[in-house]
């Protein structure tokens, strides 16, 4: 059985094509589970917190496929990756300080007609850039219509309108 494996997946870094290809495939379906544990947080919102986990965890797991590191060993290293971005997000949603520190704050770009230039510098955020928040987010185009513009902790343009 072990010389079977062998075959299929190789050992270290000198690795055919086949065996690769056998890892890429393993890798994707452990890759896939890791999100699942990881949850829709890491992998849809896309946040500096959670553009880590996805840079990492792609850094991490290409080792395996390629032989640079043993499999097992990585598959580990890319799980203990998952549970604590998943731990830090779970407590973050009991403790303000600890999401202000791993996620940021929204911030204010615009409000009744005033530009706040250090947020928007901050964000680096032009008005031509919230312009085109205003026509995609909130389907209007001028900046008359919009009460308040945010950067948001992920990084989109939200818009507050004003009421009629």
């Amino acid at each position: 059985m072990s010389n079977i494996i062998y075959k299929l997946f190789g050992d270290g870094s000198e690795l055919n094509a086949l065996q690769m290809g056998d890892r890429a495939f393993v890798m994707f379906f452990i890759t896939l589970i890791f999100i699942r544990i990881g949850g829709l947080r890491a992998f849809g919102q896309q946040s500096a917190f959670d553009n880590v986990i996805v840079i990492m965890l792609g850094a991490i797991l290409s080792r395996a496929v390629i032989g640079a590191s043993p499999f097992f060993p990585v598959v580990i290293a890319g799980l203990v990756l998952v549970l604590v971005h998943r731990f830090l997000a779970r407590l973050s949603l009991y403790s303000t300080t600890i999401s202000h520190l791993i996620k940021s704050n929204d911030s204010s770009l615009y409000k009744d007609g005033v530009f706040n230039k250090k947020n928007m510098r901050n964000c680096d955020v032009s008005k031509g850039d919230l312009l085109t928040g205003l026509r995609y987010n909130a389907n209007i185009d001028s900046f008359d219509e919009a009460r308040e513009i945010f950067m948001g902790r992920n990084g989109h343009i939200s818009v507050v309108k004003k009421t009629k």
